[in-house]
């Protein structure tokens, strides 16, 4: 265990060492969620456009619903892990460029974690309606980059968010799925 966490100490070291103070703004852009309203309600509109208002109210009900169980779980795991973030560690801190010192856990990612859950279940709905819904992808990879420039996250933080969002997001799809089929079943072709 020992030679994991020094090894992602030092993936880390590297990665946020990449940065300079020219790049610093953008990727504080970057990790700030509001500065994705518009992908959101790019979304929202695409949803409503495809599904209808019905099933795509009920999609939309989904996703909020789907940051709040997000949120609930990561916030659980840092809890009981207690991790301290990169920037808040004294084994570690003093070598990183930090831009900002949040508070809280790191352990894991609420941004990989959130951003990739939402990801999956937008792309399960949409991948064979148009497969640029596959470009979203580049919504948590981002984001969660953003979290090891400024030094907020471990690498594991973020490679578990990135794998717990994609297990939550297929298995939420799936059942959001089997429910809406009950609440909206496809019309059979009736034969006379």
């Amino acid at each position: 265990m020992d030679t994991i966490i020094n090894l992602d100490k030092e993936l880390l070291l590297f990665l946020n060492g990449l940065g300079s103070s020219f790049w610093d703004s953008f990727w504080m852009f970057i990790t700030n969620q509001l500065n994705w309203t518009p992908v959101f309600l790019l979304i929202i509109y695409l949803t409503f456009k495809r599904f209808g208002w019905k099933k795509g109210g009920l999609l939309l009900l989904s996703m909020i619903l789907l940051v709040v169980i997000s949120d609930q779980f990561v916030n659980f795991v840092k809890n009981s892990t207690m991790r301290l973030r990169p920037c808040n560690d004294p084994t570690i801190n003093s070598l990183l460029r930090t831009v900002y010192i949040p508070g809280g856990y790191s352990f894991m990612s609420g941004h990989a974690t959130t951003s990739t859950f939402f990801t999956a279940f937008v792309i399960y709905w949409f991948k064979k309606i148009d497969k640029r819904i596959f470009l979203l992808v580049l919504f948590p990879l981002f984001f969660g980059y953003s979290r090891l420039y400024l030094g907020v996250h471990f690498p594991t933080d973020v490679f578990t968010g990135y794998i717990t969002g994609i297990v939550l997001g297929i298995l939420y799809a799936k059942l959001i799925e089997k429910l809406l089929d009950k609440l909206f079943p496809e019309p059979t072709a009736s034969t006379t």
